[in-house]
């Protein structure tokens, strides 16, 4: 699944990089969804090789791939040098509006999404680590016995995301409670890139012919998953558009030059 990503969103996003860069356009949007999904993709494809089941069959080729992994980081810290375009998207930060949570409805179904979203991820990373709790056991026997598959992906990638998505919703939580948080539209965007690219490398795997059968999601529980693995994938997104669109609660107001 992690080569269906590749062959075909990364490279479109490859293609849209290359066209604004010739076009003489800002690519720093486009780029900082591209790390997270990147960076996602890296770290369970190099842990899952080394730790899983297909450790001892790393080669030559691993080595070449390392060189890919390389000078793709190098192309994170060159977009992450890319100025921000967005003191040009907000004309008068003094006038824009700082309203309280109630007088904004979106955020707030954003924050209540937070909350559980948080404990999802911790409850999929406790079983990867094995957690002996029936609240875990059953949920790997009735949604995702994929989680236990032992080519290592699934557990790295539930790993990764309780150690990283974990803290981004309590510091998203923050963001978008506290006005002036300057990185919160950046910081959507590489976490909306990462989530998108693990969410569709976990549902397609657990869903794919050539997972084991046993490892599969069960028929009667597929509608149940895809319902929360698809919302868990897709809310990110549209709190990313929201803040990258409408980013003035974010910004500071910057104080005005006086006039000689």
């Amino acid at each position: 699944m992690i080569s269906y990503w590749d062959g075909w969103v990364h490279y479109l996003m490859y293609l849209l990089m290359i066209a604004a860069i010739t076009w003489g356009d800002s690519y720093r949007t486009i780029g900082l969804y591209w790390v997270g999904s990147f960076l996602m993709r890296a770290i369970v494809y190099i842990l899952g090789n080394a730790v899983g089941k297909y450790g001892s069959q790393v080669g030559p080729l691993f080595l070449l791939h390392m060189l890919y992994i390389s000078v793709s980081v190098w192309a994170c810290f060159r977009i992450f040098s890319q100025p921000s375009t967005q003191d040009a998207q907000v004309t008068n930060i003094q006038e824009a509006p700082r309203r309280s949570l109630l007088r904004r409805p979106l955020d707030l179904l954003f924050i209540i999404y937070l909350i559980p979203a948080f404990g999802f991820c911790v409850l999929r990373g406790l079983v990867a680590l094995d957690c002996s709790s029936k609240c875990c056991q059953d949920y790997t026997q009735l949604y995702e016995p994929y989680l236990k598959d032992p080519s290592a992906y699934p557990k790295v990638q539930m790993l990764v995301n309780m150690l990283y998505s974990g803290p981004y919703y309590i510091i998203t939580l923050y963001g978008l409670l506290v006005p002036g948080c300057e990185w919160m539209p950046d910081l959507t965007l590489v976490h909306s890139g990462a989530l998108a690219q693990a969410q569709f490398s976990h549902i397609g795997a657990s869903l794919h012919t050539r997972t084991p059968f046993s490892y599969r999601v069960p028929a009667d529980s597929q509608l149940v998953f895809l319902l929360i693995n698809v919302l868990y994938a897709l809310v990110p997104q549209a709190l990313c558009y929201r803040c990258c669109t409408r980013p003035a609660f974010f910004l500071r107001p910057t104080p005005e030059k006086k006039r000689d």
